[in-house]
């Protein structure tokens, strides 16, 4: 079950948000060109391992356009095309970048927290995209997701934003209180919560676009 669209139109081109898609598949297609050895080296150098021994601030940057696969990478550009449009909407171009790239760094920031002696690297935009999904849920709890099932037939519904959200939220929040030692291996449940908050503060603090701060649908 994943989202395709969400009800609440755009009013700008979402330039910065498919800018960030294509940055980030042409990243993984560099990747996948690559031999085995190779592959494996690139994600060492630029994906993030928390241990000291390993750790390079740059790495927080790298790490966010490095994917593990073809799936990883599907998935977090599905999320950011569904939900990115309508925050860089209020956002603008410029400060939504900034935005994500910030959300990105909190998302890495609360995973080390969480496990800093782990030498696996961390890869993957969904730390950031998380911090989109945070915003979406503060700024458009009422827009409508429609979601995309499989089960023997393929199903078409639709649910409301702030469900969806907060579901995936809650999700992410018990995969991380209840996984194990982070080194070994999978999913980075605490930086999608990391980021998530990140996106809920951020949004705020940065405030929407003049022409945008009073429409209706941002709010309750």
């Amino acid at each position: 079950m994943f989202p395709i669209k969400v009800t609440q139109p755009s009013y700008s081109r979402p330039v910065v948000t498919v800018a960030l898609i294509v940055v980030n598949i042409l990243v993984f297609l560099q990747q996948i060109s690559l031999d085995p050895y190779s592959l494996h080296q690139y994600i060492a150098d630029y994906g993030l391992r928390p241990n000291p021994h390993y750790f390079h601030f740059v790495n927080i940057l790298t790490a966010m356009f490095v994917h593990a696969g073809w799936l990883h990478v599907g998935g977090n550009m599905l999320f950011l095309w569904v939900f990115g449009g309508n925050v860089e909407d209020i956002l603008g171009h410029g400060k939504f970048l900034l935005f994500y790239l910030l959300c990105g760094v909190a998302a890495t920031l609360v995973q080390i927290g969480a496990d800093p002696l782990s030498t696996v690297p961390m890869v993957g935009a969904s730390g950031a995209i998380a911090g989109v999904m945070g915003a979406y849920l503060v700024k458009f709890p009422r827009s409508r997701v429609e979601m995309l099932f499989f089960f023997f037939f393929i199903f078409r519904f639709d649910i409301p934003a702030w469900f969806m959200l907060a579901y995936w939220f809650a999700i992410q929040l018990m995969g991380g209180l209840g996984a194990t030692n982070a080194a070994q291996g999978g999913t980075a449940f605490f930086a999608h919560v990391g980021g998530f908050i990140a996106g809920i503060v951020l949004v705020n603090v940065m405030g929407a676009r003049d022409r945008f701060a009073r429409r209706r649908d941002l709010s309750w």
